[in-house]
């Protein structure tokens, strides 16, 4: 049903314009009262719980950040059956985000280009929304990624990220330091070493007891990921996001001329997958296994999250697929983990990262 709609209604509206259609959809299953009927039939089941960074995840897959900018609708992703949803990219201070069009579908390659910017209403309009969502018993594990003002100059960066750190932090599960977005002129430039031990030793500090991860760039050199992973451990943070969009265009099926039409952004869908597996297994072969690792890149069926699973990662994230799968997204990947638990005899897989 949802790829007939798909194919045609949805894939004839410019895309943000049907992402808002959709989240529009997707906020309102709590506040119509039909969220719990709903999660009668997608929530996970109980096998597939995770413990990980001092929480209880009901399934190791969640949403990534990107889809809910603001925290808006974070329960009714729950009540579709993400184990945990991570909002944002959330800044110190409200901006508008790049000019549209800047969200793209490349059909053929199963994936999106964006140029967002970081759109959002900013750390203290978040901050009020999600100390609400905070105290419900009754909701998914709560990320909440940050990254840096666009007007802020990369030079008071730090200011800037503790400005957010410091506001959003006492309503988070967990917190993420966003370096890796192509979308933010000077910011990819914060994973170079000099640049951002500095940024987490005081991210850190202000985010107080609430974990702390970073989330990385799958354009990084293998060398670059490995001294990121050297440092997360020295700086004792609580894990690692792996990985972000590509500015890549390799091996893409789209034509090039339309490529070029749409011009830059963050890639992200199947054509990541390869690499964002790549660099999993590079960062868990190389940090201690109570490191919490979360892998986001091209996940689409619950054979890719198992294959994450089994490559290292603590939790793992989509996002594209979403697009293209629908609604029942999560309920397909979580029924197809529990079927292949089952028929390998596993009835849970316990995780220890905290």
């Amino acid at each position: 049903m949802y790829r007939l709609l798909f194919s045609l209604v949805l894939s004839r509206l410019d895309p943000e314009d049907a992402h808002h259609l959709a989240f529009r959809v997707i906020r309102m299953l709590p506040l119509l009262g039909v969220g719990r009927l709903v999660e009668r039939f997608t929530a996970p089941d109980p096998s597939l719980a995770v413990e990980a960074l001092g929480l209880r995840f009901p399934s190791p897959f969640g949403v990534a950040a990107g889809f809910d900018k603001d925290g808006h609708a974070v329960r009714g992703l729950g009540q579709l059956g993400f184990g945990h949803v991570e909002v944002g990219t959330i800044t110190a201070l409200a901006q508008p985000g790049n000019e549209r069009p800047r969200l793209f579908r490349l059909v053929a390659d199963r994936a999106l280009i964006n140029r967002m910017g970081f759109n959002n209403g900013g750390a203290d309009a978040a901050a009020g929304r999600l100390s609400r969502l905070a105290r419900l018993s009754h909701r998914p594990v709560l990320g909440v990624n940050i990254g840096k003002s666009r007007v802020t100059p990369v030079e008071d960066a730090v200011a800037d990220y503790e400005r957010s750190a410091s506001v959003l932090a006492p309503y988070a599960d967990y917190l993420v330091v966003n370096v890796s977005s192509p979308n933010t002129p000077g910011l990819r430039g914060l994973q170079e070493l000099d640049a951002l031990a500095p940024l987490l030793e005081s991210v850190r500090a202000a985010a107080g007891a609430t974990p702390l991860l970073v989330k990385i760039a799958p354009d990084l050199a293998d060398e670059e990921v490995l001294r990121i992973c050297d440092l997360v451990v020295r700086l004792g943070l609580d894990g690692i996001i792996a990985t972000n969009t590509t500015i890549s265009r390799e091996g893409l099926r789209t034509a090039t001329s339309v490529i070029d039409d749409i011009g830059p952004g963050g890639l992200s869908g199947a054509p990541l997958a390869a690499r964002s597996l790549d660099v999993l297994r590079l960062i868990r072969g190389r940090v201690p296994a109570s490191l919490c690792v979360i892998s986001v890149g091209g996940v689409d069926t619950a054979d890719d999250v198992q294959e994450r699973l089994e490559a290292g990662a603590t939790l793992v994230q989509g996002y594209t697929a979403f697009i293209y799968r629908g609604p029942l997204w999560a309920r397909s990947v979580n029924r197809g983990l529990a079927r292949i638990r089952r028929s390998h005899g596993v009835q849970s897989r316990p995780t220890s990262a905290s």
